[in-house]
């Protein structure tokens, strides 16, 4: 049941009501386990979006407190996420160098543009939006951007220098730096890697056949990554690799986020804009998904629209606290839910560890080796990597593989913002293609019964004087001109039909440029000596045909039932069909 009133734009009160000990218990727990994964992951994120790792602190702290107030996800974590912080670094490095005051600046205003936009799009309930980026774009999409991500972490782990935003670029970066390769930052890389790739799996089973308790045993695999960020530290310290040529964080101003604001420059607000909306979008959808999954889990719900509003002051938030785009990330959701996160309290707890981090544990990080941050990284995103996903969806839709491929290809050799405009605009030319070209049957009865199937599927009896076509689609502009030639055609080939219907059990809306071509078939049939009848069609259809006085010049009738068209229009048929012995049939449509 959707919450009333305040709370539903305010969704803290509503869960904040039924607050208790038990639930504040689950919730610090859950918010230790996610701090310790997100400290490491927000120095990473910044770094990788081209911006100093506090920034990624930054990101962590306002943003959460404001989902709690908006969001209506009791689970989800949000924060700095690969994904956008690399659509991040794409379009801020279009207008800014890294590493410059106006690098950070642009973030900012990134942030604060997508966090207004997704605040509009809430206010005016578009959570639908969400729905022109199809499954295997997305798919595709996060499976081209961890490709991506983990070869430009390439460089960190082996402490050679790269550029680019692309796999091509980073590639011939790599290639060009490949004598350079440090070897201590390689072998701190290598290490650390291995270690983040085992502990996912492997750390747990040891912990219990070492007698710990499961719960404690689970969150020490979940701090996998901070023990690798401690134990690098250490040996960094302990060996003075920093003077060998191993590459720190180094400084990391402690103290309270800043307060920011974004740049009033409007030319900066139009180059950023279009980012800004993708990343939006992008945000948003990766969000809902995690989102949702985990309420489902629990029989809960969550309201996209809703969402939408959360995720803007998330956004805003960050603007405004020196921070960059967030969203809902999904492996630190699925940790904040396995952990027993119960409210969106839990991020807010995690927001007070990040901010106690951010005061007293910053010096502590100054020897915090870069390639750990890139292991860390590149164990995250592989993660999303799923290119068996190919296979399947080659199986069973070659249109969507093809816009999934696409996707693939110019994330990979284009850019993540290429990649997700060419994904969307293949998913609607397919769309339209389909539509356009609807699949149709000329329908029989089906012996002993009253039902009607497809007569190439079928064993049906067909009326020599009846001609029935069920279109398995809405009637648009696009396939308006179709229907009239499949109808044409199949007409002249059965010249001793008297009664044409259009059976319409799937036809959900009929648009203006459908019915004046319906208007035109009824015409032409009038003139063939052809009665023109439709049947089983959907009420609000008829409602909007009554309103265009359609049925008034219709030659023929609309019938409730198929059936009851046939038994009219030539009763011997349709009652010899129906006494006659049944036949096994296909189940297929």
């Amino acid at each position: 049941m959707k919450p009333k009133g305040a709370a539903r734009y305010l969704p803290i009160l509503d869960w904040g009501r039924e607050y208790r000990g038990q639930t504040l218990a689950s919730d610090l727990l859950a918010a230790v386990i996610v701090t310790l994964m997100l400290i490491p992951q927000s120095l990473a994120y910044a770094m990788l979006a081209g911006l100093p790792p506090q920034m990624g602190l930054y990101a962590s702290i306002a943003p959460l407190l404001a989902y709690a107030l908006f969001g209506t996800s009791r689970t989800l974590a949000v924060g700095p996420v690969a994904v956008i912080s690399l659509m991040t670094a794409a379009a801020v490095g279009r207008v800014a160098d890294a590493g410059t005051m106006g690098y950070a600046t642009a973030a900012i205003t990134l942030a604060f543009l997508s966090g207004a936009m997704l605040l509009a799009m809430g206010l005016l309930r578009m959570g639908f939006l969400a729905n022109f980026l199809s499954h295997p774009v997305i798919s595709g999409f996060i499976t081209a951007s961890g490709l991506v991500i983990a070869a430009s972490q390439l460089g960190p782990l082996l402490g050679v220098p790269i550029s680019g935003h692309t796999l091509i670029d980073v590639g011939r970066s790599l290639w060009a730096g490949a004598e350079a390769i440090h070897g201590p930052t390689a072998i701190i890389g290598a290490v650390s890697l291995v270690f983040l790739f085992w502990a996912r799996k492997g750390l747990k089973p040891l912990l219990l056949k070492a007698r710990l308790h499961p719960r404690l045993a689970e969150l020490i695999a979940r701090a996998g990554p901070a023990l690798a960020v401690l134990a690098a530290i250490g040996i960094v310290t302990w060996l003075r690799l920093d003077e060998a040529g191993v590459r720190t964080v180094g400084a990391i101003p402690a103290g309270l986020p800043p307060f920011t604001l974004p740049s009033p420059d409007l030319e900066l607000w139009s180059l950023l804009a279009g980012s800004a909306l993708l990343i939006s979008v992008i945000g948003f959808v990766e969000s809902v998904s995690v989102a949702q999954t985990l309420a489902a889990k629990r029989r809960q719900r969550i309201d996209p629209d809703q969402e939408l509003v959360g995720l803007g002051a998330a956004n805003m938030a960050a603007s405004f606290s020196g921070g960059y785009p967030v969203t809902g990330g999904f492996a630190r959701s699925v940790v904040n839910f396995d952990a027993g996160a119960a409210t969106p309290a839990a991020g807010a707890f995690t927001a007070a560890g990040i901010l106690l981090a951010g005061l007293f544990l910053t010096p502590v990080l100054f020897n915090l080796p870069s390639a750990v941050l890139a292991a860390t990284i590149i164990v995250a995103v592989l993660s999303l990597v799923d290119l068996s996903v190919l296979r399947r969806t080659f199986a069973y839709s070659k249109g969507d593989f093809s816009a999934m491929a696409a996707t693939i290809l110019v994330t990979l050799l284009i850019g993540v913002e290429a990649g997700v405009v060419a994904g969307v605009a293949l998913s609607l030319l397919l769309h339209l293609y389909k539509t356009s070209r609807p699949h149709s049957a000329v329908m029989g009865q089906v012996a002993g019964t009253e039902h009607f199937r497809n007569v190439e599927r079928h064993k049906v009896v067909v009326s020599p004087k009846i001609l029935t076509l069920r279109v398995d689609e809405s009637l648009y502009f696009a396939n308006a001109r179709f229907l009239e030639d499949r109808i044409y055609d199949l007409l002249v080939e059965r010249p001793e039909v008297e009664h044409f219907i259009l059976m319409c059990p799937a036809v959900n809306a009929i648009d203006a440029s459908a019915l004046e071509s319906l208007e035109a078939i009824n015409q032409r049939l009038k003139d063939m000596g052809v009665a023109f009848h439709l049947s089983e069609v959907k009420g609000p259809v008829m409602d909007r045909l009554r309103r265009a006085h359609f049925l008034d010049d219709l030659s023929g009738e609309v019938f409730l039932s198929q059936y009851e068209a046939v038994a009219k229009l030539d009763p011997g048929c349709a009652k010899a069909a129906s006494a006659a012995p049944r036949e096994e049939t296909a189940l297929a449509r």
